[in-house]
């Protein structure tokens, strides 16, 4: 499955109802079965997708959007396993991935092959953005990764930050990749919240109990809008929109970003009581 999200102006957005906010920015179903789903957005481009390999491989294709011989030819990949454990290959070569474990894969990768797990289990979401030269291709583990805890259970936003794929880890182009784990009794994240007009963001939630649902904020400061969104969801946030989110439990989320640069800190800052 393959679909295009155009770019939302600010002052347009600002009348958009609950449906159309939910058309432009809500990406469901992103996990099909032995398919690859690809969410081709014009916000830097990105690609934000899901593959779900169950009775066999499923190999990562060009699609028409990019004009392209091969999905990689001027692109690179961030993959982030949320499933069982799985194998990715990729020009010949096998890659192993635990749950919550990331996968890089350079420009220029002709072949990339996802492949089932012994369980039938396997997920693996993706973000994709153009590159402009070619870097290693490389598993990033949680030892790899850069771990920080921020918030406290008092103000309900505990949570330890994962950076995964970013550029104080390992060189890319433009992708940055990592997940947000909410401590129990916590369900704000990203608190307090910012924009950054400098990079676009994606979030995908996950790990979200049954029965429960998040409800994420997106918008201008002065003008927010919100979306209800189930365990398995993505949502785009343009870079004039706020990212933030609350749960009815705790949860997770991988945000992913491409744009401008890779500071990971460049952020502008928002106070909680300046948000309408």
């Amino acid at each position: 499955m393959v679909t295009t999200r155009y770019a939302v102006h600010p002052d347009d957005f600002k009348h958009y109802d609950t449906a159309r906010v939910r058309e432009s920015c809500l990406l469901d179903n992103l996990f099909i079965d032995d398919s690859i789903t690809h969410h081709y957005t014009h916000y830097d481009r990105l690609i934000v997708g899901g593959v779900k390999p169950v009775t066999k491989p499923v190999t990562l294709e060009p699609i028409d959007q990019l004009k392209a011989e091969f999905y990689l030819q001027r692109r690179e990949i961030g993959i982030i396993n949320v499933g069982s454990a799985g194998t990715i290959t990729a020009d010949g070569k096998d890659y192993s991935l635990k749950y919550k474990e990331a996968l890089y894969i350079g420009r220029d990768t002709k072949k990339v092959v996802f492949h089932p797990s012994k369980d039938g289990k396997a997920l693996f979401y993706f973000n994709s953005a153009p590159a402009h030269t070619t870097y290693p291709t490389r598993v990033v583990t949680h030892a790899d990764a850069e771990t920080v805890e921020l918030g406290a259970l008092e103000s309900s936003n505990h949570r330890t930050i994962r950076k995964l794929i970013v550029n104080s880890v390992i060189p890319t182009c433009q992708v940055q990749m990592g997940l947000t784990e909410l401590k129990t009794g916590s369900v704000w994240n990203t608190m307090p919240p910012h924009t950054h007009d400098r990079r676009m963001e994606a979030y995908f939630y996950f790990e979200v109990p049954e029965n429960h649902m998040v409800c994420h904020f997106l918008g201008q400061p002065q003008e927010t809008r919100h979306i209800w969104m189930k365990n398995n969801q993505a949502v785009l946030s343009p870079p004039w929109s706020i990212h933030c989110g609350a749960g009815t439990s705790n949860y997770c989320f991988i945000w992913g970003m491409a744009g401008e640069n890779l500071d990971y800190s460049d952020m502008d800052g928002l106070k909680l009581g300046d948000l309408k």
